[in-house]
């Protein structure tokens, strides 16, 4: 019988073997190891509220920079990479289900999610000037949220050599963006939007309007009626 893995465990230098039971304990699907994974964020976060609910197989990169306030709940296999020192903040009552990842990207990026916030499953935000979200908004499943685009005019260069634009995102508070929806670095959607699922938002959404369609244009204004044909 083949023992290499065990004899290497055994042979492990300290650190190594630290790095080892975090693995396991990360990605156990238990209460004690829920506990565990709780008592180490709180040692590790730039600051963590009470009542926090980390699931399993989530990654946290730069913890120092991430701040989660009381009652967020992080599901299974979410990723929080902060590259910057604003980082990533969580106020009180964010909801992140399954898969989701949020990436500041730069030195100047960050991400500030308001409280009460639900992001559903598979969502893909990123923050390369700011990346904003108000209070109580709702984002379903597979929204991508990207504020840059690259530039590719000049043929006789490759793409990614040209750069890009890219600025701070705004979307704002009790807004709801359908499942699969696109936001694009030239958009924001301001207060009480609503954008129907599949949409790609190009231009700003104004507040308390309805939006669907590639591009996203608005069809009416909340609160008027549905014109059914």
């Amino acid at each position: 019988m083949n023992n290499l893995f065990t004899d290497v465990f055994h042979n492990m230098p300290p650190d190594e073997a630290e790095a080892f039971y975090r693995t396991v304990f990360s990605n156990m699907d238990t209460p004690y190891a829920a506990e565990a994974r709780r008592l180490y964020y709180a040692s590790v976060l730039r600051a963590m509220g009470e009542n926090v609910t980390i699931g399993c197989g989530v990654k946290i990169v730069n913890p120092q920079h991430v701040s989660l306030g009381d009652h967020v709940s992080l599901d299974d296999h979410c990723t929080l990479y902060a590259r910057s020192e604003r980082g990533i903040t969580l106020a009180a009552g964010v909801q992140l289900k399954y898969g989701v990842y949020l990436d500041t990207e730069g030195d100047e990026g960050y991400i500030e999610i308001g409280k009460k916030v639900y992001i559903g499953t598979g969502c893909c935000l990123h923050g390369h000037r700011g990346l904003e979200i108000g209070d109580d908004t709702l984002l379903a499943q597979n929204i991508t949220i990207t504020p840059y685009s690259h530039i590719f005019e000049d043929p006789e260069r490759l793409i990614i050599q040209q750069g890009g634009h890219s600025r701070k995102i705004t979307i704002g508070k009790d807004c709801y963006l359908g499942k699969n929806v696109c936001v694009l670095y030239c958009a924001d959607v301001e207060d009480g939007a609503v954008v129907g699922s599949g949409s790609v938002v190009v231009h700003t959404i104004p507040a308390y309007s309805v939006a669907v369609g590639v591009p996203a244009r608005v069809i009416r204004k909340r609160g008027e009626a549905k014109h059914i044909k």
